[in-house]
């Protein structure tokens, strides 16, 4: 039983059986290199500081030993006076090289965390919309903020320690080899003894290092889901508060093991160094001692090496578990060079084209689409399989992993969202998307502005491939009202002008009034520069469509894509928001999944979707003749509202 008890208590310590050592790819630490480049002038500055500073730490002993040696025994005041001169001077300037030595790793680290996170927050707003629906937002934040400080430490801590400690080192055995040969001889016997446990626990402490910031990414995940307002409105109403907290308490207590397990492999570690530190100590004190009573020592010389031993063993003990630190520390950079290697998905061809001012002429031809990816690298890594998949390869520039994705929108019942689908839109035409739900509709249009590609198939714009154009100038054509409106936690204005941020005020005021949200933003106090509230819940529901009417106006587009989505507003605001749309489609070409009979009668074709496939297009009175689909939905759908008009 005792046997067992402890093989159970070494396992919740060391968290593993394997007695593997961590390693340090070569690769990872060109890659961490690569970061450090930009910073050449301060790293240099900061080498030569550290190597002064150092000289300067090993003259103090040097200084007691002549005071104990020379001064004192001869009574020299003046050598007296200049040893206590030298014992305050010394340690000012190394003060201030310390200072100047701080400030220049602090720009380098400071600068180091800044540029990862903009290259991390560069490459993600890059990514597909695919990776943000199948990635939680709390997991990408500890990206750029847990990791990429934890690279911060790597390199203003763990890198700036080794070689601090490695020129300590190297000096202390010069000055104590200078000292006595013999006594330094014995002080590093013990040498081994200090790397041994650092190769063991590396690996341990790596392994528990990463399981740390898995857990805390899914605590994280779970705050940023459940503490905003859409998140703590859902709790309220379904009553979930409290399976909600009992989760919470779940990822913090798991935390709070992971920080114990981790604080105790530390102590038991360094317990272990300081032993073996403390019998060297005592080991060269009783030789030296019994030199001393041979009068082959001096007492001065035995004082001054017995401070260098603190820093013989200081920096041994420091670079013995430099190799558990830096293999801990690297975790970071490995979670951070990860996700920046997340291949992109909607990417641009070389020398793309830029397109102006669109036409609007949009042809579908063949496409088909499905939301399971080929390659996808993103899941895996925010899953934590990435690293699993590379142990040991030290792979950190192509990763090469292939799963799918399970589908998230209505049609993950079918393989292909939508399939061989084929139609055009001439320039200026209206054409309205109709179809029971999950048809497809939502996909088609998140393809014309490249949100997703084709899996299969074609779409041009203006007779141009959209894979072979500016991205940023394709975008720039396209205006969208989405179902669902997002407005950023600010004023009504910056909202506003996310669209156009060099719109006037005259532009501004006009969008509004073409979208029937002006006189609403006179009454308020503030007009303008309300705060609409998180997400805008501060706004109704038709507010918030009509301010995403005004923007759109605001950008003027030559595509319009909408989701004609009014069946939630109350009578008032559907009307108002009906009477704002009306303007959009004069002159530009409009994409709309149609709800409304009114929009479905001033199309100019319908294109009528079922289980992801274009079963019927044409006229709405054509499509009545052909008695299909088309029919159906209308006598079942939309015909109540012409009744519902005409009386």
């Amino acid at each position: 039983m005792f046997s067992a008890n402890l093989g159970n208590w070494y396992r919740y310590i060391y968290g593993t059986d394997e007695k593997s050592v961590p390693t340090i790819s070569r690769a990872l630490i060109r890659r961490v290199l690569e970061y450090a480049a930009p910073f050449r002038k301060q790293i240099i500055i900061l080498l030569l500081a550290i190597g002064v500073q150092t000289a300067l730490q090993m003259i103090p002993p040097l200084l007691t030993q002549q005071l104990i040696d020379v001064a004192l025994p001869n009574r020299d005041l003046g050598l007296l006076n200049r040893l206590a001169i030298l014992l305050v001077v010394v340690p000012l300037v190394g003060g201030l090289i310390n200072v100047a030595q701080r400030k220049f790793s602090s720009e380098i680290g400071e600068g180091l965390i800044r540029n990862l996170r903009q290259a991390l927050y560069s490459h993600i707003q890059r990514m597909s919309l695919r990776f943000f629906t199948n990635t939680k937002t709390g997991e990408i934040m500890a990206r750029l903020n847990n990791d990429v400080v934890g690279a911060q430490r790597a390199i203003t801590g763990t890198f700036i320690n080794l070689i601090t400690n490695s020129i300590t080192l190297i000096v202390a055995l010069g000055v104590m080899f200078y000292l006595q040969w013999q006594l330094t001889l014995v002080s590093i016997v013990l040498f081994p003894l200090f790397v041994l446990p650092a190769r063991r626990m590396g690996g341990v402490l790596r392994s528990v290092t990463r399981d740390g910031m898995r857990v805390n990414a899914e605590m994280s995940a779970h705050m940023n889901e459940t503490l905003n307002v859409s998140g703590a409105l859902l709790m309220k109403i379904f009553g979930q508060t409290g399976a909600m907290y009992e989760k919470f308490e779940s990822h913090s207590n798991e935390v709070a093991d992971i920080g114990v397990r981790s604080a105790v492999i530390g102590r038991w570690f360094f317990m272990g160094l300081g032993l073996v530190a403390s019998i060297g100590t005592a080991l060269v004190f009783w030789l030296g001692g019994y030199l001393v009573l041979q009068d082959a020592f001096t007492v001065g010389t035995v004082v001054a090496f017995a401070a260098y031993l603190a820093k013989l063993y200081g920096p041994v003990s420091e670079l013995a578990n430099a190799r558990v630190e830096l293999a801990t520390s690297l975790v970071s950079f490995e979670r951070v060079f990860e996700v920046l290697d997340i291949p992109i998905e909607i990417d641009e061809q070389p020398n793309a084209t830029v397109i102006e001012d669109a036409k609007g002429a949009i042809q579908f031809d063949g496409v088909s689409f499905r939301y399971q990816a080929q390659d996808d690298t993103a899941s895996k890594v925010f899953a934590g399989l990435a690293s699993q998949s590379r142990a040991g390869r030290g792979n950190y520039s192509n990763m090469g992993m292939h799963g799918e994705l399970p589908d998230y929108q209505s049609s993950s019942s079918r393989d292909w969202a939508i399939e061989n689908v084929s139609f055009e839109v001439a320039p200026g035409q209206l054409v309205a998307l109709v179809g029971p739900s999950g048809a497809g509709k939502t996909t088609l249009t998140y393809l014309v502005p490249r949100l997703y590609d084709p899996t299969d198939g074609m779409i041009t714009l203006d007779g141009h491939d959209l894979r072979t154009l500016d991205l940023e100038s394709v975008r720039a054509n396209i205006g969208m009202v989405t179902q669902e409106t997002y407005l950023f936690h600010d004023t009504l204005r910056a909202n506003l002008l996310y669209a156009r941020p060099n719109a006037t005020e005259d532009e501004l005021i006009e969008a509004c009034k073409i979208a029937n949200i002006y006189q609403f933003i006179e009454d308020l106090p503030e007009r303008f520069d309300t705060i609409v509230g998180e997400r805008g819940y501060r706004l109704s529901g038709g507010e918030k469509q009509r301010i995403a009417i005004a923007r759109v106006v605001l950008k003027n587009p030559q595509i319009l894509i909408l989701d004609e989505a009014t069946s939630s507003l109350d009578s008032q605001s559907e009307f108002l928001s009906q009477q704002a749309l009306e303007p959009l489609f004069a002159n530009r070409t409009s994409i709309v999944i149609a709800h409304r009979l009114s929009t479905i009668l001033a199309a100019d074709k319908i294109v009528v979707l079922q289980k992801g496939t274009v079963v019927e297009q044409g006229t709405h009175q054509d499509l009545l003749e052909q008695d299909g689909l088309y029919a159906e939905l209308y006598n079942t759908q939309f015909r109540h509202e012409l009744v519902a008009s005409q009386h």
